[in-house]
Order: C-alpha cells, then structure tokens, then sequence
C-alpha cells in the first residue's frame, strides 16, 4: 500500500529532526552529521557517487545502521538540499539597502552555491521538499523586496530569473573548467589547433564582423562577466520601475 503522504517522513526529519532515543546506548551519529558527510561527498565525487553505502563507509558504520537514522537517499537528498539553502554570508545584506543591494547579494550568494556545490545543477530542484533553511533563506530574500513596488508574483519570477541567471553562467563555468580533463587538452592547445583554419577563414572576409573583434574580446574573467549580466538585469528592472512610475505619475 502507497504512504498516504510520501514527503511526511522528509518533512518530520526536517522540521522535527530524529525522535527521542529510547533508552540504551547513545546513538553513535547525528542527522547533522549524516548530512553533512552527504555534502562532503556529493561536493568530492559529485551526485552519482551519493549512495547509502558509501555514506555509510565515509561515517564509519554499517549500511543498515544509517538506514535507521535515514530511510533512504530521497530524504537525505532533501536533507542536504535544505543544509545547503539557508542564507549564507554573500546573500545577507541590511534590509535597509534596498531592494537592488537585495536582489544584487541574492545573485552573488547564487553563484556561490552553485560553485561550492556544483551537484546542485543535477539535482531538480523544481518542486523542492521546503525546510528551515530554506524558507528562512526566502523569507530574508522576500523582506528585502518588501518595499519593491510589484506584486508578489512578479517578484517570484524576478527571484526565478536570477536563480536561472546563476545556474546558466555556473554551468558554462564548470563546463570551462571540466574541459582539460575531458579532452586532454589545455585551453591553450585547443585554439592553437584551430589556429591556422581560423587565420585563413578570417582573411578571406567571409565573416567581416567576427575578424574585427578587438584582441581582449575573450580574456574577460568569469567574475566580470557574471558582474555585467547581474547589472544588466537590474539595470532592466529599474528602468521598467521608473516606466512604471512615469505612467502612473
């Protein structure tokens, strides 16, 4: 027979925790630190090396041990998505800044997470199991907006997008990143092959505006360009407040 309510034993285990031991020896492991060696694995091997038994190898104890603190890698995965979520020190910043300072914390504290956990971008995250950690995180983020002239709907799709932002330019990032170990080739030797067939097909004027691309076209750091696009959103927003404000004025 199906659980009436398949989230209740992830839910009980994020908002209660694990129930009082009974009498007997004092349990050798903690939810928290069944989590975070989850964490610590998944950030070292990355999401398809996250299973019971290795967790359990990493804590030094039994497979079906961990089974009675966890049932399963479902909720532990909700476990860690809810250990990670909770506001960290790139997303705070005084509630009286502003909504831009806000919005500006909330995209850099994205880039963040993404970075430090990269098996984020595997997991989807579309209808999360919510937590403490997570909706303390969404309500500094929400308090933050509080003063922004628009609708809560429209302020959720302005979080949506520079979630989305985050995980766009931190995917290309670890792509970048993965790709000398995936080719065996360095960044420098790639181009250097494509080298003489680029210098040819640039002098032959078939792609006038790509061989006028100034030299320091590509040498921008990956932190610049994350910066340029995070303005630019806002820069969009503000400018569709104050078209806001002069049509109601």
């Amino acid at each position: 027979m199906n659980d009436p309510n398949p989230l209740a034993k992830s839910l009980q285990l994020l908002w209660d925790g694990l129930p009082p031991a009974k009498k007997g020896p004092k349990p050798k492991l903690t939810l928290e630190r069944i989590v975070a060696a989850g964490v610590e694995l998944a950030d070292a091997e990355g999401l398809d090396s996250l299973s019971m038994r290795k967790l359990a190898d990493r804590l030094d104890v039994g497979a079906m041990s961990l089974y009675r603190y966890v049932p399963s890698k479902t909720e532990l995965l909700n476990l860690m998505l809810d250990a990670v979520s909770g506001p960290n020190d790139a997303r705070k910043v005084s509630l009286e800044a502003g909504w831009r300072a806000c919005l500006e914390a909330a995209g850099w504290g994205g880039r963040r997470l993404y970075l430090d956990h990269p098996w984020l971008l595997q997991v989807n995250w579309t209808r999360p199991v919510l937590g403490p950690n997570s909706l303390a995180d969404m309500e500094l983020l929400m308090t933050g907006l509080k003063d922004l002239p628009m609708t809560d709907q429209e302020k959720m799709s302005i979080i949506t997008a520079l979630d989305s932002y985050a995980v766009g330019t931190v995917r290309q990032e670890i792509l970048w990143q993965n790709a000398p170990a995936e080719t065996g080739m360095t960044d420098e030797e790639f181009w250097n092959h494509q080298l003489p067939i680029l210098e040819e097909v640039m002098a032959s004027g078939r792609f006038p505006s790509m061989a006028a691309l100034s030299e320091d076209t590509f040498s921008g750091s990956w932190e610049d360009s994350f910066a340029f696009g995070l303005n630019l959103l806002l820069d969009g927003l503000e400018q569709k407040l104050n078209r806001r404000a002069s049509e109601a004025g």
